[in-house]
């Protein structure tokens, strides 16, 4: 089975936030003549998105072309205090996660997910210099403040930019076995497993 894994842009999205993941779920299985995963990006329109760094990247789909995704990931940076108030965006995001199997977030990501209503009740975590505003959207969550990564089941969050990548390889570990996060992390030349806490 292969799974569609959708990573959100948007303007000033943290770099690594988003490229962690998409690089982990696009060469997973690749040297073995496995595709388990079918990896896009996705912005509410078409056209460049400007990165954190003034780094512009081109989004496969905006929201209205997009399929709908098994995996969504929603990265951080400091876009996401802008689009924390981006009711297209954030209705987006309900209505994806709806079908989506996994939720995945990096960073201040978490942001979005807390304004979307999907927090409440469950384990958070995010970037170290958010988790008060964090607190503050989402009183109802357990903020984790030295978790690097927090599994929910549906919905996983992971601490700040290369946190996202950790929280990447336990997804791949959980859905395809350790064996397979291993070979990705060997291949990437990247020193995993790490404790979520």
């Amino acid at each position: 089975m292969t799974r569609d894994v959708a990573v959100l842009l948007f303007d000033e999205v943290e770099v690594l936030d988003f490229a962690g993941p998409f690089e982990v779920f696009s060469v997973t299985g690749r040297r073995t003549g496995l595709a388990p995963f079918n990896v896009y990006t996705v912005s509410e329109r078409a056209g460049p998105v400007h990165a954190r760094n003034d780094l512009r990247v081109v989004p496969t789909h905006s929201f209205a072309s997009c399929p709908p995704p098994e995996i969504l990931v929603v990265p951080g940076g400091f876009g996401t205090r802008r689009e924390m108030h981006n009711a297209a965006l954030i209705e987006w995001l309900r209505s994806t996660s709806e079908t989506a199997e996994l939720v995945l977030s990096v960073c201040t990501g978490a942001l979005l997910l807390a304004k979307a209503g999907l927090l409440s009740g469950l384990g958070a975590t995010t970037h170290h210099g958010a988790l008060g505003l964090l607190r503050e959207i989402a009183p109802d969550a357990d903020v984790r403040s030295e978790s690097r990564y927090v599994d929910n089941g549906k919905i996983v969050l992971s601490g700040g930019v290369s946190a996202g990548i950790d929280m990447a390889l336990h997804v791949v570990s959980r859905l395809l076995g350790e064996e397979q996060a291993r070979e990705t992390a060997a291949y990437m030349e990247y020193p995993w497993p790490v404790s979520p806490s």
